[in-house]
């Protein structure tokens, strides 16, 4: 992974998309709470960079769904450097959605739409479930909940996208989990962001049976009782 070469894409191709997302993000942080950061180089590496450092794990044209949306990572900035990219974004809590809708539309972002509704409700959805070839999160839960939350939405032979930090743990944790969701462990991409901005890695999980259909349970049980 060149990250260098991201970030040159970032600053330059680009620059134009993603400093008007940033001031959104910063303007609507102060209604809602969508980021902690806001120091404009923290933003840009921390949100907008490792954001983009997975976009080698998105195939041509995929149509890909996003689990917690929130502020809108990975997926904006993933769209914005890959506009073949089809989104959908579930996201539970509205003031975020309006968010969403309001980068997209000021962005002039094709094929990217926003859903209010919590993740294990959309997963039960038949519009919805396994009709995606990507799902992606970031920052949402630990990584078995996250399958639980995931999985579902992806088809067989699609695969889930995660971003976390220092995920050693989390995977080994989860390895019961991908098995009865239908998936597999398929690789790891880890890199350190620069300016110390901190270890990543980008789990990616293939779907290679059906998830049974008594997942996701709902409930709240992802959360307090991860499989």
């Amino acid at each position: 992974m060149e990250l260098d070469k991201l970030a040159e894409t970032i600053k330059n191709k680009c620059s134009y998309k993603f400093g008007q997302f940033e001031k959104l993000l910063l303007e609507y942080n102060k209604k809602c709470n969508l980021t902690s950061i806001t120091a404009k180089n923290e933003v840009f590496i921390k949100h907008f960079l490792d954001s983009v450092a997975g976009e080698s794990l998105f195939p041509l044209n995929s149509k890909v769904v996003e689990i917690g949306s929130g502020g809108g990572f990975p997926s904006i900035p993933l769209k914005i450097i890959r506009e073949d990219l089809d989104f959908t974004l579930i996201e539970s809590t509205g003031k975020k959605c309006v968010f969403l809708n309001e980068v997209v539309d000021k962005l002039q972002l094709d094929c990217v739409q926003v859903l209010n509704i919590r993740a294990e409700d959309g997963a039960r959805d038949k519009n919805l479930r396994e009709k995606f070839d990507v799902a992606c999160a970031r920052a949402v839960a630990q990584l078995n909940t996250l399958c639980e939350y995931c999985l579902p939405y992806v088809r067989i032979g699609g695969c889930f996208i995660a971003y976390k930090g220092e995920a050693e743990n989390e995977i080994q944790n989860s390895l019961k989990a991908v098995e009865i969701l239908g998936g597999r462990i398929d690789g790891v991409l880890s890199f350190d962001l620069p300016e110390d901005g901190g270890q990543r890695n980008i789990i990616k999980i293939t779907k290679i049976k059906p998830t049974p259909q008594t997942y996701p349970r709902g409930q709240g049980r992802e959360r307090k009782n991860p499989l």
